[in-house]
Formats: C-alpha cells, structure tokens, sequence
C-alpha cells in the first residue's frame, strides 16, 4: 500500500498492515492505535510525528511486541511477529531493538554501565569473559564514551552520556531494525543534536534501519527518509521528508509544520501561523468521521459522516483527508 522513496527493487524490511492496538479501561476503550499500514525499507529512517498522546510510542511497542496486538499484522523480513513462538521471538528480538524515551529512566541504577550493556549478550549468549568485556569496551568507543567507564553507574554521568549507553546496549546484539522512541526528548537542546547525528553515523556505518518516534518537526526532517504524521492512533499523512515539509496536504500537517520557527526575522514575522482550536479528543471517544473534524480549520459536512480514505493523492505522498476527493 505504501510506497518508499528509496529504490523499488527493495523488499520492505518491515510491513505493519491494518495494525490496532486497544487497551480496556473500566467499561471504556481506549483506541490508542487505530488501524496503521506502512513499511520501511532496509537502510531507511521512517520519521513518526505527532502531539503527544497520538499513539506513537504505543505503536512502537506493539511493532516490536512488547505489546501484543489486538489486531493486524507485523511482518519482520516476511515474518508475522504476532504469530512467533517464545523462542523465535527471542531469537528475532536480536534483530529488533529499542531506545527509550528517558536516558534516566530506562537504565537500572544498580548495575554498571558495562553490565547494562553486557545484559543483552549475555541473554542471547553471544560472548564471555574476555570476549565479552572487549565487546563491551568496543560499544562504548563506538558511541562515543570512554571504554575504562564500564565500571561505572549510571547516575556519574549526563543525559546525553546515558542516552548513548542507551543506545550502545541497542547495538550490543548487532540489531537490523532500531525503534528511537523520543530519544532527544530528554535532553537538553546542545545535546540533541549531538545525538542525532550520531545515530545517523552508526546507520551508515552499519547499515542500520530506523523508525524515529518524536514531536520536534525540524530534527525529524533532519534524519528521516520519509516522515508520517499520527493524529489520534491514526497515521493521516506520509510522504518524503523534503515533499511533505515543502508541500504538506493534510490541514493537521500544515498546523504543525507552521509551529516550527524559521530563523529568518524577515520570514517568520509575515508567516501566518495556523492555531489549532481545542484539545485533542479522547481515544477513549474518538469523533464520527474524520478524527481531526473537530480541530480542522477547512472541515465540511462530510467530515463528520464519512471516515477520510487513505489514499496516494501526489507521487509517494499519501493522506486521509476529504479536501483531496
């Protein structure tokens, strides 16, 4: 359904189809990720944007199955991920990996850096002793920190310091796919981009394919191939990085994109800022039609009566919105 950027002659390295995930709260349902189709191709950044409590994070998760999901299919090099046996699972768990949101939440105080990142090899029992201890030290080298600190805990050293462990233990198994969940949000705006250009080092270098999950537009632009944009657990728009911050379609994009401030003086002070009304509602009681009527600047009548189609409406660049039937 969806279609990349990058060469054709590729097979989707992940293919998320109808993808939903629920979760029961009391009598109510919360529709946390409502019915998302995409893939991403080998070697590829995919950028997932969104206010917060849009259902990125959720979705993430329920790629890599620390959700199961109530519905749909998460095919991992043609694989389904809902239908792994424990043990396969585990096995393709060293392909899939994660970075978390909080660089101070994510790593156990109790344990060393080098047995933080060790956790993982010694699970898939990939190294011992010396071996191990060298891998550790080359992880650390790799991400920037100093190898002789392996001994050390996780509260001697900064945010962007413990963000890289973070990602020096998603490495550690020698990952094809790495979900990046928020992992600047944390951090403080000199560091972000330190980070993010280190991540973007390591896939070059290692040939890494990534979904990058976080609500800053402009450092989304910066590393991703192609970017989807997430309203209410529903994807509404996904196109090429350069095509949908030059030319975005969906009015929710539009509001967005126009948040992100331009440095030029000149520019920013003539350029109309597009101010959403309301709050996002809840997934708890998503509204008829249209997830984002509510919101929307140039809603119709339609909009509250017929769901939007997902549809490739330019080359590549797909949206659900009814301006564009």
């Amino acid at each position: 359904m969806t279609i990349s950027v990058l060469p054709q002659d590729k097979q989707p390295l992940l293919q998320v189809e109808n993808l939903k995930k629920f979760f029961k709260s009391g009598d109510s349902v919360v529709k946390a990720v409502n019915d998302l189709t995409f893939d991403i191709f080998p070697g590829e950044t995919l950028g997932f944007v969104g206010e917060s409590g849009c259902g990125k994070s959720t979705a993430g998760r329920t790629i890599l199955r620390l959700y199961d999901a109530t519905e749909g299919k998460v095919l991992f090099n043609g694989r389904d991920i809902q239908k792994l046996s424990p043990r396969e699972l585990k096995e393709t768990r060293k392909e899939m990996q994660m970075i978390f949101q909080d660089p101070y939440a994510s790593l156990n105080p109790r344990m060393t850096v080098g047995d933080i990142i060790g956790e993982p090899i010694d699970i898939h029992g990939l190294a011992k002793g010396q071996k191990r201890k060298q891998r550790i030290q080359e992880l650390l080298q790799l991400v920037g920190l100093n190898p002789e600190h392996m001994n050390r805990f996780p509260h001697e050293f900064s945010g962007g310091q413990r963000q890289r462990i973070g990602i020096a233990r998603a490495l550690a198994v020698e990952p094809k796919f790495i979900i990046c969940d928020e992992p600047i949000s944390a951090l403080d705006v000199s560091i972000q981009a330190q980070v993010v250009n280190l991540l973007k080092e390591l896939q070059q270098k290692m040939g890494l394919t990534y979904l990058f999950i976080a609500h800053d537009l402009s450092m989304v632009k910066h590393i991703s191939d192609r970017v989807a944009v997430m309203y209410l657990g529903k994807m509404v728009e996904l196109a090429g990085s350069e095509e949908l911050y030059a030319d975005p379609l969906h009015p929710y994009t539009e509001a967005l994109l126009s948040a992100i401030p331009i440095p030029d003086p000149e520019i920013e002070r003539k350029r109309e800022r597009i101010m959403l009304e309301g709050d996002v509602p809840s997934p708890m009681n998503p509204p008829s039609g249209c997830p984002f009527r509510t919101r929307c600047p140039k809603v119709m009548d339609i909009c509250s009566k017929v769901e939007p189609e997902w549809k490739e409406v330019k080359p590549k660049h797909f949206t659900a919105c009814h301006l564009y039937e």
